[in-house]
């Protein structure tokens, strides 16, 4: 085989490649649309963030069509006929990726800025209703602490728990593994609550100890959420620019430099 030969085998063998590679990214992409849910802001960050992870793979495919019309062009020594050119669709394919990826730099971001306010404003509503649940508990310690006969009665039901659990039976029944572990549970938390009601300091004590962990946790949380969304919006929307870079440089060239001899080699004149 030639030189001339081998050279049209790996033309060919490019463009077959460069087309699978082309058609199968965008048959990709029209699959990760499904379900089609252009309103969803999630949908868009998932949607954005999976082609965009795909996006070299038309690319390369373009490239080695390219490369495939460069290689046939320095074999022919006659001009090419006027008629059907495969470049124009590859560089206005190139076109409307860099269009659409460049597009989508301003929709993530945005997307991710909602995204990370509703995660914010979740975050600070389950802190409210935790520091509620809180103060209640408090509330009720602190009117157990100050009722003589509720702590009797705590006093009262404590002793029929403990004797339950010397003895392994309630009422006559005898109590399974996992019965008797409740019990156990209901033991500690009343002994717990006896001790706190007692012990007024101790009872702010663990409301002030309570309280500083649930602002920590909350500013751990929210710490975590705006890191979350700024790291997912450097690499997307970067990667997302960078490829939009690419293909509209491959596209605004291939267009305006299309009809002339870009991609051919230049010959020397015939003397």
């Amino acid at each position: 085989m030639n030189n001339t030969s081998t050279s049209q085998f790996t033309s060919l063998c490019l463009k077959i490649v460069g087309l699978i590679l082309i058609i199968s990214a965008l048959l990709d992409y029209l699959t990760l649309a499904i379900p089609f849910q252009p309103l969803d802001s999630q949908w868009q960050i998932s949607f954005t963030g999976q082609i965009v992870d795909r996006g070299i793979v038309p690319m390369v495919g373009i490239s080695f069509i390219l490369v495939a019309v460069w290689i046939e062009a320095t074999l022919s020594n006659t001009p090419k006929k006027s008629g059907f050119d495969v470049k124009l669709p590859v560089f206005i394919l190139a076109s409307l990726l860099g269009l659409l990826f460049l597009l989508l730099v301003p929709l993530h971001l945005n997307n991710l800025r909602l995204a990370s306010d509703n995660a914010i404003n979740q975050i600070q509503q389950g802190a409210d209703q935790a520091e509620t649940r809180i103060k209640e508990q408090y509330d009720q310690l602190n009117a157990l602490a100050q009722d003589p006969q509720r702590l009797q009665q705590l006093e009262a039901q404590l002793k029929q728990i403990d004797q339950a659990i010397s003895s392994g039976k309630v009422e006559g029944q005898t109590l399974n593994p996992q019965q008797l572990q409740r019990l156990q549970e209901t033991q500690q938390q009343f002994q717990n609550f006896r001790e706190l009601a007692k012990n007024p300091e101790a009872l702010e004590a663990r409301l002030s100890e309570l309280q500083t962990q649930l602002r920590d946790q909350k500013l751990e949380r929210e710490g975590r959420a705006k890191t979350e969304a700024i790291k997912q919006g450097l690499r997307t929307g970067l990667s997302s620019l960078m490829l939009a870079i690419g293909y509209i440089v491959i596209g605004w060239l291939g267009l305006k430099g299309f009809g002339g001899t870009s991609l051919s080699p230049k010959k020397a004149p015939v003397r």
